[in-house]
């Protein structure tokens, strides 16, 4: 990062601290900042690793300022920003606009995911903001998989736990779980009684030729057929005595209508394909998403949609289906898509099962996936994406969700409770002449009450390359004390730690050469191999540490020999 770039970090961040904390009447939050100054400013994201050391320093001094002084600076920064604010209704501190005609205890909304896999990254938005406006209003929130397409989007069986699970970690609960395939009869009895209002015709077209037909504005010779007729082939289709792509059902609509999609849409069509669960594996007559969601919907007492701004197709589709039962369509709101351009693999359930498949990614929670399950095993918590979901808001336009958001939320919530550890990558060997036999750094340099960690030293340590002084030069072997390069060893100097702080003698981590523990640290990049002092071994699975000049990791697995630990960020 260049200067001219850091000048425009801090400036940008010193007028989102200072907005987050006039709004919010309290010190600001690094995370609240990061979010939004990475959305509005997409060229800091290739500096992602960066912005956070900028961002801090910026924030502590903001959170140094007393109200008045924080507001004056701000009149002073960003005069619009503080008319902006004052203009808002006092205490309207949301994250997330207001649902349109909602009232508390009265918004039903629904997570509709289809289980074909385990969710990706961009998946988590929806049960975040959802969870968070059923939270705001006291509402209920339905869990419904869709799950009736079982040969182009067949369902894994292990997603369904696998996306419950997700939804927990991220801090919501359904008050209803339901699977679309065990209401397979609720919709065949919906089918008829919308063809007995004459909304619906079985038709044999060939797809090719009802195309022609549609985009044209012509009706397909089966419009017209009575319903009787159509009530008896719709009962064949259920039966299963029609091929797949032989007969479909058809919503009839507007054959006319500007939009060629909304033209006498498929309501039911054969798949041969058993479903995968069981219980819904007799079943040939399956009802598309548009049908089988605008049914349940209703008969859910769903209030409010929030939904991608590419389905809004489905919405008025599905408005056609309400007219004809009576019935009051459910408020809206589509927003753009989630774009994030930290991962090599692309955001796609389809890509990331085939690149498991393949054997090119360990599983949906290697660290190089951009999935939940990914961020969870590196120790991400899942309040920390939460909140950077919900801070992107509910826009139409397509968002980029910056990484660093969510690294900065999570360091947040871990950095005082996680102690600190040396990890060493490509050590180079350092005999030690001199000096005390073993190191004491601090267990967490905030927490004096947590002690000390003893680290053998046993004549020589290991460094990293870019460590080793010139000859002569001196450097800090931290909790151990000064050395100088002298003769390829390291010559103690002492512990008057006035050397760093007047001559500016660089800090830096080691391990003892001989006493050490292997550690295979797997990172977004790939695996790093390295060498930590002996502590290490004695850390549970689960737990975090941050080796210190690295970052953040979650202890994963103590096999014989070797800790494998996965990096969270830095």
């Amino acid at each position: 990062m260049d200067d001219d770039l850091r000048e425009r970090v801090e400036h940008e961040a010193e007028r989102h601290a200072l907005l987050n904390a006039v709004k919010h009447g309290e010190e600001a939050d690094v995370g609240a900042v990061i979010g939004p100054l990475m959305g509005e400013n997409p060229d800091f994201q290739e500096h992602g690793d960066e912005v956070p050391g900028v961002v801090a320093p910026v924030v502590s001094r903001v959170n140094e300022l007393d109200e008045e002084g924080r507001q004056k600076r701000l009149e002073a920064l960003a005069p619009d920003l503080l008319a902006d604010l004052e203009a808002d209704d006092e205490g309207d501190d949301h994250p997330l606009p207001d649902l349109p005609n909602a009232e508390d205890g009265g918004v039903r909304m629904r997570l509709a995911p289809n289980p074909n896999g385990p969710w990706h990254l961009g998946s988590a938005r929806m049960p975040a903001v959802i969870g968070t406006y059923k939270d705001r209003y006291d509402g209920w929130m339905l869990c419904r998989f869709d799950d009736t397409d079982p040969e182009t989007k067949r369902p894994d069986l292990a997603a369904y736990d696998a996306i419950l699970d997700a939804i927990d970690y991220l801090g919501f609960e359904p008050d209803e779980v339901a699977r679309a395939s065990d209401r397979m009869e609720t919709y065949y009895e919906h089918a008829r009684e919308l063809i007995d209002l004459g909304g619906a015709y079985t038709c044999s077209c060939p797809a090719a030729e009802f195309s022609e037909l549609k985009n044209s504005g012509e009706a397909c010779p089966h419009r017209e057929k009575a319903p009787e007729t159509t009530r008896e082939e719709f009962d064949a289709m259920v039966a299963g005595e029609y091929d797949a792509g032989e007969m479909v059902l058809r919503v009839r609509t507007d054959i006319e209508h500007k939009n060629p999609a909304l033209r006498d849409w498929v309501a039911f069509r054969m798949i041969d394909t058993p479903h995968p669960r069981e219980a819904a594996s007799e079943y040939r007559c399956w009802p598309l998403l548009d049908f089988q969601s605008g049914i349940d919907d209703h008969l859910f007492g769903v209030t409010h949609i929030i939904r991608g701004i590419d389905l809004q197709d489905s919405a008025k589709r599905q408005r056609f289906l309400y007219d004809y039962f009576d019935w009051e369509y459910p408020d809206v709101t589509h927003w753009g898509h989630v774009q994030i351009d930290a991962y090599d693999v692309k955001m796609s359930t389809s890509t990331i099962k085939g690149l498991v498949e393949a054997g090119d990614l360990d599983g949906w929670d290697d660290p190089r996936a951009p999935t939940v399950a990914s961020l969870r095993r590196r120790g991400i918590r899942g309040d920390a994406i939460t909140g950077a979901m919900v801070s992107l808001g509910t826009s139409t336009s397509n968002v980029d969700l910056a990484m660093s958001a969510i690294y900065a939320a999570n360091r947040e919530r871990i950095d005082e409770e996680t102690d600190r550890a040396f990890l060493v990558r490509d050590g180079v060997e350092k005999t030690v002449v001199g000096g005390p036999e073993t190191g004491e750094p601090p267990v967490h340099p905030n927490h004096e009450d947590r002690g000390v960690r003893e680290i053998p030293v046993g004549g020589a340590v290991l460094v990293e390359p870019d460590d080793v002084p010139a000859n002569g030069k001196r450097v800090w072997l931290k909790g151990y004390g000064c050395v100088r390069h002298t003769r390829d060893a390291f010559e103690f100097v002492g512990t008057d730690i006035d050397i760093v702080r007047e001559e500016g003698v660089p800090v830096v981590h080691w391990v003892p050469a001989d006493d050490n523990r292997a550690v295979l640290l797997r990172t977004m990049e790939g695996d790093v191999e390295g060498r930590a002092e002996p502590g290490i071994a004695d850390r549970e699975p689960n737990e975090m540490v941050q080796f210190e000049r690295i970052g953040f990791a979650r202890i994963d697995a103590q096999n014989e020999g070797e800790t494998v630990a996965y990096y969270a960020h830095s």
